[in-house]
């Protein structure tokens, strides 16, 4: 992995290498990596007669297929930065990123950029996915410095609206390249691509399998929440290394009938990260498996800061495996609450400094120093942490981060909400979101309608499995909303 540090080199090195490999492998079409390096040059060349330069910011929004991932690599070999949209996120929210985000061209395949309507003023230029070689298109790559923006991955914001994460080719890379080491990945690899290109597991999934010339596997996103079709996919597609979020692979063991059936035996590494994962459920995995086990964790802000890989010993515990010590190159502490560094038996806020930690968020002043994660961790004899919860009120439901505040500002949009609330209810796959809502007096208002309303605004994942209406909300003894109160009675 040599080169000025792009992440792009890592398509370009491949191609030259191995151009008849497979790229990519999966129900959304296949591609080698000369195919696939062809795409991105000629959809780079649309992009560049569209005014796109070195530091744009291009909105991609489409499914995970060949298409989407080539016009990911043609704005990064425009020298550009890439802002993932999820394909099931409504227009309004499309738009609230591009305004955000300064987006120059909405970038997204025939089927969707119909839904933008001509009046969305905020959107930019419109460009499809499906740009085919054809004449050849003289596009000059552009030599991307490590400190540049690589892609900006927009996560629920707590005042309302989402904000930017923005990650550096260095940042990226850092990670990339710890990750091909620790797993010792090679070009016989076919990693599966479970999570959303808007979420930052799937950084490793695409980076990792194109450093090495590996096959990248994208799962559906119709198929991400279907277990029979998840398990199905593991065996069909020979995926040596899986990595998802917890709650997934339970939902494989509980309706899959994921350990019905031998360990594939193609599987060599199963990671999981973004929550505690119960540990009776790793204890059936390792029984099920003699692959590899590895617990990553780091917010969007740092992608992975530390790893542990789950020894037998761990299988002893009666609480999650520990997120283990620093890696891609970073370091990471405990600050007490008075400001010292927590030792061994001590608990507090963990910190990393390093080189995946990112740029800081669009729009905002850049980042400085280290990064405090707000997760707060207990240090353990040998010196790695094992994981204790959250400072603030971000919660994670099904890997995702979401902050309720912003859920309950778009349940305040609807005129028929005098008063709304959002917590997070249960543990593990049971893990949901719940909003509690009081009505105007006199409304009809619905669960149906009130989803309706949400789904205009916010993505699939951050709209309330469950919706209670109430007469009124608690409240403690200064008069402020009571959300423990909310959690403690609603919880099982």
């Amino acid at each position: 992995m040599t080169g000025p540090g792009s992440l792009h080199d890592l398509l370009i090195e491949s191609a030259a290498r191995t151009p008849g490999a497979l790229a990519v492998d999966g129900p959304g079409g296949t591609a080698t990596y000369a195919e696939l390096d062809a795409r991105a040059g000629a959809l780079a060349g649309v992009l560049a007669a569209r005014d796109v330069r070195r530091g744009d910011r291009v909105l991609v929004w489409g499914p995970k297929t060949p298409d989407t991932l080539a016009a990911m690599q043609a704005v990064l070999r425009l020298g550009a930065a890439y802002v993932p949209v999820d394909p099931l996120s409504p227009v309004a929210r499309v738009v609230t990123i591009a305004r955000e985000a300064g987006a120059r061209v909405l970038c997204a395949p025939a089927d969707l950029l119909p839904r933008v309507p001509d009046d969305a003023g905020e959107l930019p230029v419109r460009v499809g996915t499906a740009a085919r070689p054809g004449a050849p298109v003289r596009t000059t790559r552009v030599l991307t410095g490590r400190d540049e923006p690589a892609y900006i991955l927009f996560t629920s914001g707590s005042t309302g609206t989402p904000k930017g994460v923005t990650i550096s080719h260095g940042n990226a890379l850092a990670f990339v390249r710890w990750a091909v080491t620790e797993l010792a990945a090679s070009p016989e690899d076919r990693f599966a691509n479970h999570a959303s290109l808007t979420f930052d597991l799937s950084v490793l999934d695409i980076y990792a399998a194109f450093s090495v010339g590996a096959t990248v596997c994208p799962v559906p996103t119709e198929v991400a929440q279907v277990a029979t079709r998840l398990v199905d996919f593991l065996h069909r597609h020979r995926i040596t290394v899986w990595y998802s979020v917890p709650s997934v692979l339970a939902l494989m063991r509980r309706e899959g009938g994921l350990l019905d059936r031998p360990a594939p035996g193609s599987l060599r590494a199963l990671l999981f990260a973004g929550e505690p994962f119960a540990i009776h459920h790793v204890r059936e995995l390792a029984a099920w498996t003699g692959a590899r086990m590895l617990n990553l964790y780091g917010p969007t802000e740092t992608n992975v800061c530390t790893c542990h890989e789950v020894r037998p010993g761990d299988l002893t515990r009666g609480v999650p495996v520990p997120i283990g010590r620093a890696c891609s190159g970073d370091r990471v502490w405990a600050r007490t609450s008075d400001g010292r560094t927590a030792g061994p038996g001590e608990e507090g806020e963990l910190l990393v400094s390093g080189p995946t930690v990112f740029l800081g968020y669009w729009g905002r002043p850049p980042q400085r120093g280290p990064y405090a994660t707000g997760d707060r961790v207990r240090v353990r004899a040998d010196g790695s942490f094992d994981y204790l919860g959250r400072n603030d009120g971000q919660v994670k439901v099904r890997g995702h981060r979401i902050e309720p505040s912003e859920v309950t500002a778009a349940l305040h949009t609807h005129p028929e909400v005098l008063e709304a609330a959002v917590v997070a209810l249960g543990d593990g796959l049971d893990r949901r979101l719940a909003a509690f809502v009081h009505r105007a007096p006199g409304s009809a208002l619905g669960n149906i309608a009130l989803r309706r309303h949400l789904a205009r605004s916010l993505p699939p994942q951050m709209i309330p499995d469950e919706v209670h209406f109430v007469d009124e909300l608690p409240r403690n003894d200064r008069g402020k909303l009571d959300l423990a109160a909310l959690v403690a009675h609603h919880n099982p």
